[in-house]
């Protein structure tokens, strides 16, 4: 296992044993691992996304800390908390965190999830302007979210 993996699963772990919620002192963490404070900002910046259903909330200085908090959501909020954090633009990365925080969610089946991924992949808006295929992907998965919401 990678470190970025191994790091993400402990804060996992964290977070199941914290209900959902914790906080985290980086360089603690850093120096129980045995890497750099640099490696957690990472994995906690790319993995524990809005678009993947958690929010970060920083307070820096000596006492400094992350706490990183799994949003607890019904359906309905979820699903407009995702069409809200879609933006006006989104790249194919993007979408995937969001199907992926989707299909985790229950929201879609893991085929529905891939048919869509397709849908929205660079090789499928090939014949779109390389300037409006984020713009086009971003209208593409809102309005999958809108017909969620029916």
């Amino acid at each position: 296992m990678i470190l970025s993996d191994h790091i993400a699963s402990l804060i996992e772990e964290m977070l199941e044993e914290g209900g959902g919620s914790v906080e985290v002192k980086r360089n603690d963490l850093a120096s129980k691992l045995g890497c750099v404070p640099s490696q957690i900002n990472y994995v906690i910046t790319s993995r524990f996304t809005p678009e993947r259903g958690y929010v970060i909330e920083s307070r820096r200085g000596g006492g400094g800390y992350i706490k990183i908090v799994r949003m607890q959501m019904t359906k309905s909020e979820y699903l407009m908390h995702v069409f809200q954090s879609i933006g006006d633009s989104l790249t194919e990365n993007d979408t995937k965190a969001f199907l992926s925080s989707l299909i985790g969610n229950g929201i879609l089946s893991e085929r529905e999830g891939k048919i869509a991924a397709q849908a929205m992949s660079q090789s499928a808006l090939d014949s779109c302007p390389a300037e409006q295929r984020d713009i086009l992907r971003a209208d593409i998965l809102r309005h999958i979210i809108a017909l969620l919401m029916i």
